[in-house]
């Protein structure tokens, strides 16, 4: 069968002309129970509450009990009354299809960008395992960042798990479009959680460009959805990410950020009764995070790899904070962007003493793990004498190797933020010549 009509027909099965009816029997708290739903319902159904006074209130389902069903609302149920009505809509398949690159979609697969969109032709399950441990292919070939910092001291490679661990307002966000428009990979997938809506449109439109939604789908849920629709969108996200790969693509995948992903299903938990233990998460938070790093990675034999980005809000600069230190357990490496590099201007304030990559010294041949060695016993040298080299303290040829630190940092500092588009193979030359510069100055001093 064409695939077009194949398309066609499922949108046309999954058409209903008549959807089951129930009535509120109680509200309690920030959820309405519903009765006469509960042969019908599934979990994460989605339900329209039809008041009589006011507009409509949308919500899903959350929990299901003989004879009611537990609706946690997109908003407040102000003005719910006994006896209210409720609409049960079946949640739509989700079913992702090459046609959906160059699109900005919701966790169920509804367009946000204004124009028309058909599902694919084959329903995919949102909380698919992962491949299986002893069939996935190891790691693959580094890539490209278009990034000398990332291309040279923190190399990622097909199929490698990264967090990105920053405080708001640092260049998370920015970070992650230039990854989105220069990372060598076939298709990229964004994951937009809990977005402030006027910020999606100008991530798509400003930030990441024509250029980078060429090869990108977005799914976006905002921060004004409901807590279960924002826990979707990871979800969504990561089985968009796992169809191109299982077509043999290798895919880039990036979630901004867990940090909301978590606090949405928070708000789920606590509805539902669970108590929080995790600094306020629940316990149920480690492997609902674990279980979507998980999906990520190298595929199975004939299968591509995802190779993610998953990002942290960490509050106040706390990276010892439980979203961070779960994701710091499972991933391949983490890149810390710090807010004092950020305030003196320069950017990506990569904090490269405080990130890692996992991925080395595999990713490097000899020579460039010897080039990323010493790069980093010169920055260990720098940061110990710091506040003593601004203070004006430190007196020149006490320390052979601090007097190198001070000799390369500016230039390491420059180096750290510049963009490289051509190869990493460039990249390695320009730090090379940094490192030569600084050593062959102390070489003729001494002589």
């Amino acid at each position: 069968m064409n695939v077009d009509l194949k398309i066609l027909g499922s949108e046309i099965a999954d058409a209903r002309l008549v959807r089951p009816m129930g009535r509120v029997a109680s509200v309690r708290g920030g959820s309405v129970q519903i009765s006469g739903l509960a042969d019908d319902a599934h979990i994460g159904d989605h339900l329209v509450l039809k008041r009589k006074s006011g507009t409509p209130l949308a919500g899903e389902v959350l929990q299901i009990e003989q004879g009611t069903i537990h609706m946690l609302p997109d908003s407040a149920p102000d003005g719910v009354a006994i006896g209210d009505r409720a609409i049960l809509h079946r949640t739509r398949r989700f079913a992702p299809g090459d046609h959906w690159i160059g699109r900005v979609v919701d966790p169920f697969g509804a367009a946000l960008d204004g124009k028309p969109l058909l599902r694919g032709p084959d329903a995919k399950d949102l909380m698919a395992s992962p491949p299986p441990a002893v069939e996935r292919q190891p790691l693959g070939e580094r890539v490209g960042t278009g990034l000398s910092v990332l291309n040279t001291m923190l190399p990622i490679v097909q199929g490698q798990r990264i967090g990105l661990f920053a405080g708001s307002g640092v260049g998370k966000s920015s970070l992650l479009a230039q990854l989105a428009r220069n990372m060598m990979a076939d298709v990229v997938v964004i994951a937009l959680i809990g977005e402030r809506g006027r910020e999606v449109n100008d991530f798509v439109d400003r930030v990441l460009g024509p250029q980078g939604m060429q090869r990108a789908v977005v799914v976006a849920a905002t921060s004004d959805q409901s807590a279960l629709t924002r826990r979707r969108c990871a979800w969504a996200a990561m089985t968009v990410a796992e169809f191109f790969r299982d077509q043999g693509l290798n895919v880039l995948f990036l979630a901004d950020s867990v940090t909301r992903f978590a606090e949405a299903h928070r708000e789920i938990a606590v509805a539902g009764g669970e108590a929080p233990a995790l600094r306020g998460f629940p316990p149920s938070v480690t492997p609902l995070i674990t279980a979507l790093c998980e999906r990520a990675g190298p595929g199975c034999a004939g299968h591509g790899h995802i190779t993610a980005v998953f990002s942290v809000l960490v509050a106040g600069s706390d990276m010892d904070e439980p979203i961070a230190d779960i994701l710091r357990g499972v991933l391949d490496g983490h890149i810390v962007l710090s807010r004092d590099i950020a305030e003196r201007g320069r950017f990506p304030a990569v904090d490269v003493s405080k990130s890692v990559s996992r991925s080395l010294p595999d990713a490097a041949s000899d020579a460039e793990n010897a080039m990323i060695s010493e790069v980093r016993r010169l920055l260990g040298a720098y940061e110990q004498s710091e506040v003593m080299i601004k203070a004006g303290l430190y007196t020149e040829g006490a320390d052979p190797v601090v007097d190198q630190a001070i000799r390369a940092w500016p230039d390491l500092d420059a180096f750290f933020a510049r963009p490289e588009p051509d190869s990493i193979r460039n990249s390695f030359d320009n730090l090379g010549l940094i490192l030569r510069r600084s050593a062959g100055t102390s070489d003729r001093r001494r002589r």
